[in-house]
């Protein structure tokens, strides 16, 4: 996965109302609920049927890193998906999305202007419509450079060109070298 990627995650992650599970026995029994069966449990996390067995019954909780890390992504990626997917569709509908990032952004911009590329710290905040463009790309499988340029075209849009009002002939901007980078809605 890409920063932008990771960046959605975290961002449903802190919308969850609920908690998931904590111990290890009940994650393993809220994904058998979820997947029906033991044998899809274990292809699931890459271990066998039996290791789901026991950790099912608590005969062993303490996996090893690597399958509790497996474990945990394939919880939360179960987890509350109604409020997810409310989420989504009220920040591609109404409310937008707010994007912090510390990047260098580099563009085009006429002769006579400087266009070189800097770090800039910004906080800003995309209508619906740029979070609708990001989400149907990441579920249609866009690579994490394609949604930066979603992103990117939002900051022209709103940061740079202040919709319309100034910096007109500013033709193309470029998110690079992400420093950091955190999505809210």
């Amino acid at each position: 996965m890409g920063e932008i990627d990771d960046a959605i995650e975290r961002a449903d992650r802190e919308g969850f109302t609920r908690q998931p599970p904590k111990t290890l026995q009940a994650r393993i029994n809220f994904l058998i609920k979820q997947l029906k069966t033991t044998k899809a449990v274990a292809a699931e996390l890459g271990v066998s049927q039996r290791s789901v067995e026991r950790y099912r019954k608590g005969e062993r909780k303490h996996p090893p890193k690597a399958i509790a890390d497996r474990i945990d992504a394939a919880v939360r990626a179960r987890w509350q998906p109604q409020v997810r997917r409310r989420r989504r569709k009220q920040a591609a509908t109404t409310t937008g999305i707010t994007v912090e990032t510390r990047a260098r952004f580099g563009y085009t911009a006429p002769v006579g202007t400087t266009d070189d590329g800097r770090f800039r710290r910004l906080t800003v905040h995309l209508p619906p419509t740029y979070a609708q463009r990001l989400f149907n790309a990441r579920d249609a499988g866009a690579s994490d450079q394609q949604m930066r340029q979603i992103i990117a075209e939002g900051l022209k849009e709103i940061y740079f060109q202040d919709s319309g009002a100034r910096a007109l002939g500013l033709s193309d901007v470029t998110l690079n070298d992400i420093d950091y980078l955190d999505l809210d809605y």
